[in-house]
């Protein structure tokens, strides 16, 4: 086979395990060998209808087996997927699919973008029918760019980060040293497969090892309970927000969760308290540490150290190298010793070549030695173990003093009226910046401005306790589920919260 890239895998699965399960949708079960000959359909009428090697297909809708049968066809004709976020608007839409040159757009909703060929998911099934189930071998290399992934873009245009073939590869191997991904896995798919980390750490790992992949349309707090008892569902990924949404569950005390093995998590810091929550139960959750830049695993805490490093963002995966440098310099192991949070830097077989279309961002990205900068702040310990700290652009000095929101985050989420927490810095005459914190209160709790100051007193120092206060039914986020903080940054200031 000439394709030794991804667009491959449904032939090999297919002949390795053809009548096993590869994915559930709303109750239909699709076999490997049913998901190969509707790829490679779909593949034949992309390239009737003019795709060719190196053209780039975009996908847009919420989670969808069309989803992995776009993506899986793209790849096999050689083709660059694009995975767009159904969340954005008409204009955010329009412009990644002119800035990535899309050819093609397989549609659940409707857009404005502009593309030579055009499928919307109501005439999806007639437009596979046109197509040939005749094998399709496309010359394909590992260097060759197989995704463009465009990153949250909170502030500005967002930058398309290529992965490449070998990038994703050498990621799944990552994650399976770190995961035991078993081929009778059943993995749920819940957070959006435009994301790279339910792509490349959830339904790909699963897909490689021959497990099931149960997706759901979109996150539901009651259709994740309701999958995993129909499905006795082994393994997911979530971000602090869906499983705080889980743990506040009326739900969860009797929620039959047997068949669970792990919980991965990752995007962002998770508060400690919310972790011990999974750990009472006898969950073993993981947290890890990556990027879409790095496809996404660069650091993992595997199942056997989640409680005795709980918090850690864990060690570096195994092939990648991951350090902890101040102005390119090594940090010394063991911050607690003296030395500060330093910049996480990434190299490695899973890491981007850069930036589609964007050399000025591709060269701002990377340091000596072909060290991708990460923008992200953590301190690593004497054992290896690291920690993020904060994006360097979140924190913030007061009074010479620099703060982590993340810390002051995970301090306020221990209140128990507590949901969800954003802190960001304002200007402040007197410190030059304080705290600002976005609170979300927990249904049927009471929650007043003041009392989030009053519960940090004695667990934080006093210039890490933030003095306004906001009291909040939601807090905007990207279409990963990450808090989108530069709205916040808008708003005008409350009164002081301080008691």
């Amino acid at each position: 086979m000439d394709n030794h890239g991804l667009g491959s895998w449904t032939a090999r699965r297919a002949a390795m395990s053809p009548g096993r399960t590869a994915l559930i949708f709303e109750g239909r079960r699709v076999s490997f060998t049913e998901l190969h000959e509707r790829v490679l359909r779909l593949a034949s009428a992309l390239r009737t209808a003019g795709v060719r090697q190196g053209d780039r297909v975009a996908y847009l809708g919420p989670n969808h087996p069309a989803f992995v049968e776009t993506m899986f066809a793209t790849w096999m004709l050689g083709g660059v997927f694009v995975p767009l976020n159904f969340r954005l608007t008409g204009p955010e839409v329009a412009y990644q699919m002119r800035h990535s040159g899309a050819v093609a757009l397989i549609q659940a909703q409707p857009a404005s973008a502009a593309a030579s060929i055009k499928v919307d998911l109501s005439a999806y099934e007639v437009f596979i029918a046109t197509g040939s189930p005749e094998p399709i071998d496309v010359p394909v290399s590992l260097d060759d760019t197989a995704c463009i992934l465009y990153t949250s873009g909170t502030t500005g245009h967002p930058k398309g980060a290529i992965l490449t073939h070998g990038n994703i590869i050498w990621n799944c191997y990552n994650l399976l040293v770190g995961v035991d991904v078993a081929s009778d896995e059943v993995t749920l798919v819940s957070a959006p497969l435009f994301h790279v980390a339910a792509l490349n750490q959830c339904l790909l790992p699963t897909f490689l090892k021959g497990g099931t992949s149960v997706i759901m349309p979109g996150w539901d707090v009651d259709g994740c309970f309701d999958a995993i008892a129909e499905h006795r569902v082994t393994w997911m990924f979530g971000v602090s927000t869906m499983y705080a949404g889980l743990s506040q569950s009326p739900r969860w005390a009797t929620a039959d969760l047997s068949s669970v093995r792990s919980l991965m998590t990752g995007g962002a810091s998770v508060p400690e308290a919310l972790i011990r929550v999974y750990q009472a139960r006898g969950l073993a959750f993981c947290q890890g540490y990556g990027m879409t830049e790095t496809a996404p695993g660069a650091t993992f805490l595997e199942a056997r150290e989640s409680r005795e490093h709980v918090g850690s963002a864990g060690l570096p995966v195994f092939f990648a190298d991951v350090r902890v440098s101040s102005d390119l310099a090594d940090a010394d192991p063991g911050s607690g010793s003296g030395s500060g949070p330093g910049e996480v830097l990434v190299r490695g077989p899973n890491v981007t070549p850069g930036y589609w279309n964007d050399p000025q961002a591709t060269a701002a990205a990377f340091s000596d030695g072909g060290w991708f900068r990460s923008g992200d702040l953590a301190v690593v310990d004497a054992g290896g173990h690291f920690r993020i700290v904060d994006r360097t652009k979140d924190m913030y000095i007061s009074g010479g003093e620099n703060v982590y929101p993340a810390e002051v985050e995970a301090a306020i989420f221990e209140h128990p009226a507590v949901s969800e927490a954003a802190v960001i810095g304002v200007a402040d005459e007197k410190w030059g910046e304080v705290g600002r914190a976005f609170v979300v209160p927990r249904q049927g709790f009471d929650l007043e401005p003041r009392d989030v100051p009053e519960f940090l007193s004695g667990r934080l120092a006093k210039y890490k306790i933030p003095v306004y206060v906001d009291v909040v039914g939601e807090l905007p986020r990207t279409g990963s589920n990450k808090v989108k903080k530069a709205p916040l940054r808008d708003l005008p200031l409350p009164d002081r919260a301080r008691p």
